[in-house]
């Protein structure tokens, strides 16, 4: 378990420093105060005071996602949304799910029978069962990248794909691009329509030819680009946007098998620059989607609905990531 040594180290001051932020005092700044203990969150640390303060207790429920690691998609998403629980003394349990979990405990009858006041929902498809019960559930949950409609006790929270995607295709007109594919997620995600439209929205607000046999769904794993790659590649693509990051990995490991040189032949975007992106060989153009940010847009949410304030959608502005994988068409 953490230590507030560990976090005094972390953050390059004093323990006396700490133990003052941890308890609220007033001679330190109120920057300094939140850094302290956005840390504590972050290493683990708690004190049997602040459990015997906890007013009320979350669940995040994630599937389809990696998030134990700083490198992996969740991890953010779960710290931002632990931060502001931590500041609010309300407790956090992660727990992954399956559909057969899903099958076998309704949400509402699991959120009651555990006591929790509030649900954070990462990685569910289109399909599973949750998603459906969450059209009657009085009980206040907040989807990442899943939107309920009608449903005042249901709120979505996101990044915007059809701003992020128009930036991307207007930067690559601007090196002189008009061929340029998409290699898009799951065909059972919401998100993966979400950028299809974008890319159809996109592409048709700058002129550019669209088709079916252009766009693709993958998956989100880098293994699930390289069938594409040469369909694309031989319908004349110079460019190809990706569903995500590991799926833009996926397009750059293709390439170097096959001789295929990036920038220089094929330019190559990916979407939420997760931090393997700027250590890919060339390090990787993408859309960026602040996590951190999400997950306390998601607790702002469950929050608000707690307190009968019925959000129905909170997205976030992307940030085009320029990087080496993107450079003028040579055709």
């Amino acid at each position: 378990m953490a230590t507030i040594k560990d976090i005094a180290e972390r953050l390059g001051i004093s323990v006396s420093t700490v133990s003052k932020g941890l308890n609220g005092a007033s001679d330190i700044s109120e920057s300094l105060r939140q850094s302290v203990l956005d840390t504590a969150v972050e290493l683990g640390y708690t004190t049997k005071q602040m459990r015997g303060k906890l007013t009320r207790k979350f669940c995040i429920f994630v599937e389809n996602m990696e998030f134990e690691t700083p490198d992996q998609f969740g991890y953010d998403i779960i710290l931002g949304f632990k931060q502001l629980a931590f500041r609010e003394n309300c407790s956090v349990t992660v727990t992954p799910i399956t559909p057969d979990f899903q099958a076998a405990e309704k949400y509402d009858t699991y959120m009651l029978k555990n006591g929790y006041a509030g649900a954070f929902l990462l990685g569910l498809a289109l399909q599973d069962p949750w998603i459906a019960q969450f059209n009657d559930s009085s009980l206040p949950a907040v989807l990442f990248d899943n939107y309920i409609r009608k449903n005042p006790a249901v709120s979505y929270v996101g990044t915007d794909s059809f701003e992020g995607i128009d930036d991307a295709i207007e930067h690559l007109t601007g090196l002189g691009h008009t061929r340029i594919g998409l290699i898009n997620g799951s065909p059972n995600s919401m998100i993966s329509y979400q950028r299809r439209q974008a890319y159809i929205d996109g592409m048709t607000a700058h002129g550019l030819p669209v088709s079916e046999d252009i766009m693709p769904y993958a998956y989100f794993v880098p293994e699930a680009a390289a069938p594409h790659v040469d369909s694309l590649l031989s319908r004349g693509m110079t460019a190809i946007l990706c569903g995500n990051d590991l799926i833009a990995s996926g397009v750059i490991d293709a390439c170097a098998a096959r001789g295929v040189r990036i920038p220089e032949d094929l330019s190559v975007i990916g979407f939420d620059d997760i931090p393997v992106s700027a250590r890919l060989d060339p390090p990787l153009t993408t859309i960026r989607q602040d996590r951190l940010e999400s997950g306390k847009c998601g607790f702002y949410a469950l929050n608000s609905l707690i307190n009968h304030v019925p959000i129905s959608k909170t997205l976030l502005r992307p940030q085009l990531i320029l990087r080496g994988s993107t450079g003028p068409c040579s055709r």
